[in-house]
């Protein structure tokens, strides 16, 4: 197994009477894509500004490399790349005058420089947009920038915090592709979203906190073990009797049946027929139904079984 990179030791952080983070204990192993996922208020910003000595905690250890964490540790900063949700750039620079000056802050010999900001340049898909500057570029574009200016240095560590929101699809591939190019160089990442399907996408491990605690981790598959739902089954019916749902409800390892509209939504706990059984239920009763869907848990459902909440409360 390899080495952690990050070790987040029994963190706590108040303020005042709140307690945003409580003892909290998390791994990011090296070489991993961890995705770090909670809603609105669970403490998630906090622990990253916290392990990265933006903000005093008031109990725990935070370790990267091996060494401990401090506003002072420049000897682990300049190997830690940070893209934020908000976009950090000089306006009165070029594409490329802003990659070099961010690039510049850790790498001093210029060739090696040059190599580094050309490769970021080309990692991102910015080789049309160099002379640029930013209030030239779209939303999506200008998010590939940021991306360029956090990671041209060619970090060990790299946070992205929400690196896609309100992108184009095409510049949203453009990074998506770029952060598994950059994890494949070697780069250990830890990743925050909301759209669940890039962290089933990218991420090779999972953790959860809500209200300052960690209440799940593991990989995609683990979590989802986790949950009650194994199978969501969606059948469309103009109309539903009420015998039906309590039929149905009958049906072995159905738990739960409720109407959306014009459709049947059956959630099961088990079972490898769960499908097969509720056709043939509505057929022997000649009841008339349409299209018919069944899909597995989704990471989605995890995590709105696991806290109670959606991800964007």
């Amino acid at each position: 197994m390899s080495e952690p990179v990050v070790v987040i030791d029994n963190l706590v952080k108040r303020y005042g009477e709140k307690l945003a983070v409580d003892h909290l204990s998390i791994e990011v192993r090296e070489g991993e894509i961890l995705g770090l996922l909670g809603p609105n208020g669970s403490g998630k910003t906090t622990t990253i500004n916290c392990l990265l000595s933006l903000l005093h905690y008031d109990k725990g250890e935070i370790k990267i490399f091996g060494k401990k964490m401090s506003p002072q540790a420049y000897d682990i900063k300049k190997d830690i790349g940070i893209v934020l949700q908000n976009v950090a750039v000089i306006e009165t620079l070029t594409v490329y005058e802003n990659i070099e000056f961010f690039c510049g802050l850790y790498i001093k010999d210029k060739a090696k420089r040059r190599q580094y900001v050309e490769e970021a340049i080309e990692m991102v898909g910015l080789g049309d947009y160099v002379k640029y500057k930013p209030k030239k570029l779209s939303g999506g574009l200008l998010r590939r920038l940021n991306i360029a200016c956090g990671i041209a240095h060619k970090p060990k560590l790299i946070f992205f915090d929400e690196p896609t929101v309100a992108v184009d699809p095409q510049s949203r591939n453009s990074i998506l592709d770029g952060i598994r190019r950059l994890n494949q160089e070697g780069a250990t990442i830890i990743y925050t979203s909301h759209y669940m399907e890039e962290v089933e996408e990218l991420c090779s491990r999972i953790v959860i906190i809500d209200s300052g605690r960690k209440v799940a981790e593991g990989t995609e598959a683990e979590l989802k073990a986790q949950i009650k739902s194994s199978e969501t089954i969606t059948v469309e019916m103009k109309e539903i009797p009420d015998f039906v749902i309590t039929d149905i409800k009958d049906i072995n390892h159905v738990y739960e049946v409720k109407k959306s509209g014009e459709k049947l939504i059956i959630k099961c706990d088990g079972g490898s027929h769960n499908l097969i059984h509720i056709m043939n239920y509505l057929t022997e009763k000649n009841i008339d139904f349409g299209r018919v869907n069944s899909e597995l848990p989704t990471l989605n459902d995890v995590f709105l079984e696991i806290t109670g909440k959606e991800l964007r409360d």
